[in-house]
């Protein structure tokens, strides 16, 4: 009976020595702030913004959409739903990624059509549920560090 009880406590003491982390900075604070699983992941909405079939010949208005996009970038980064953003610069179809801060593709194109170039054409966004670092999340904080001159000024 005292053997049975000393494995049983034994095999306890076991598994809780092996579902703690093993990583020595580990903050378990910071990954449930983050909403980060046991991997420091968690699931995020990717965007590809695409050229769309309203191209805008007019320079100003183009110009005046483009301040308008870069507004709505900030306000969507402000408020936690948009985490990176940024055009490629190959001049390709593809223009730029998102990566929105919500969990489903729903949540993320509810977001894409508070934009003024998708609104107008200029964009349409191809979206795919993505799985990357909970870290992610800090990135504007950081970015507001280094950040001299705003984008959308």
């Amino acid at each position: 009976m005292i053997r049975n009880l000393f494995i049983a406590l034994l095999l306890m003491a076991t598994g809780t020595c092996l579902a703690q982390s093993n990583n020595p900075q580990y903050d378990a604070q910071l990954a449930q702030k983050l909403g980060a699983d046991e991997y420091g992941m968690k699931t995020y909405v990717m965007a590809f913004l695409k050229a769309g079939p309203n191209r805008i010949k007019d320079s100003v208005a183009r110009n005046e959409l483009q301040m308008a996009h870069l507004k709505n970038i900030m306000r969507l980064a402000n408020e936690g739903k948009l985490i990176v953003a940024g055009p490629f610069l190959d001049n390709q179809p593809i223009r730029g990624i998102f990566i929105f801060n919500v969990s489903t593709v729903e949540e993320a194109k509810k977001l894409t059509e508070t934009d003024p170039a998708i609104k107008a054409g200029s964009l349409v966004m191809e979206l795919h549920p993505w799985y990357g670092s909970a870290a992610l999340v800090e990135a504007f904080h950081l970015h507001k560090k280094v950040e001299k001159k705003s984008v959308a000024d």
